[in-house]
């Protein structure tokens, strides 16, 4: 029986992911805060594919909440073979004017639960020689990002964290894959605040589904670093050609609310 988990699985990406990983016959546990949208996407899989679907409903922002799915897992199921971190938060708004709490909190479930949950669930991939972890960075993680500056840390962490793990696994049975979207059709943006600014509404916003397809795809075939699209494959890899002041300036612009 393959099991896979993925948090922030309620919506956006990882509700795509959710049927496709269905699809090629694993079990799937799914995480997030929203015990009713959970219940939804989890019906649905059931009836259109008969696979066995296990909700969890935590805050992981909650310091407690890795150990306690990890706990509450382990006594249940052997093996999980496949770890999906895609829940993330993102806040808009000058750092220092932002609510210090919520920036914790985002820290907290971008950064510490995505480790968290990596280190409790990667010794026994290891001990198997297989497994797979698909980590939800962003191309905000390739430059610095004035105006969500905890945001683009996080993410910058993430790609940093998730590409040296998987150097260390080489050879072990275990990939670690980052997928690094654009700005993507989800319900993040809303709860950012970024309805309005250039960087939803311009032409490159790309579609959740297509967007799980790629990291779906790429963690499969035990790739690295997937970037989405083919602009922001470009907008990463020019960042290496400017100084950090302009890429920093050119991600401002592109979140800043015009008036």
């Amino acid at each position: 029986m393959s099991i896979a988990i993925i948090t922030g699985a309620s919506t956006g990406i990882g509700r795509e992911l959710v049927p496709l990983f269905a699809q090629k016959g694993y079990d799937l546990v799914l995480i997030a805060r929203n015990q009713t949208l959970l219940d939804a996407v989890a019906e649905t899989v059931r009836k259109a594919y008969g696979r066995k679907v296990q909700v969890i409903a935590k805050d992981l922002s909650d310091p407690q909440a890795p150990v306690e799915i990890f706990q509450s897992l382990s006594a249940q199921i052997a093996e999980i073979e496949i770890l999906v971190n895609n829940a993330g938060i993102g806040l808009c708004g000058k750092f220092d004017e932002l609510d210090a709490s919520a920036q914790m909190g985002m820290l907290g479930v971008n950064v510490v639960a995505l480790t968290h949950l990596t280190r409790l669930f990667l010794p026994g991939m290891v001990a198997r020689k297989n497994g797979k972890i698909l980590n939800v960075a962003s191309t905000a993680a390739f430059q610095p990002g004035p105006l969500m500056a905890v945001y683009f840390a996080s993410k910058a962490y993430v790609l940093s964290f998730s590409e040296a793990i998987q150097n260390e696994l080489k050879g072990r049975g275990v990939t670690v894959t980052t997928l690094c979207p654009g700005a993507t059709a989800t319900e993040f943006q809303k709860r950012a605040a970024m309805d309005e600014t250039p960087l939803f509404k311009g032409p490159g916003i790309m579609d959740a589904h297509t967007v799980a397809q790629l990291g779906f795809t790429a963690l499969m075939q035990g790739e690295s670093v997937v970037i989405t699209g083919s602009v922001n494959r470009l907008g990463a890899f020019l960042t290496r050609f400017v100084p950090r002041s302009f890429a920093a300036n050119i991600a401002r612009r592109l979140q800043e609310i015009e008036t």
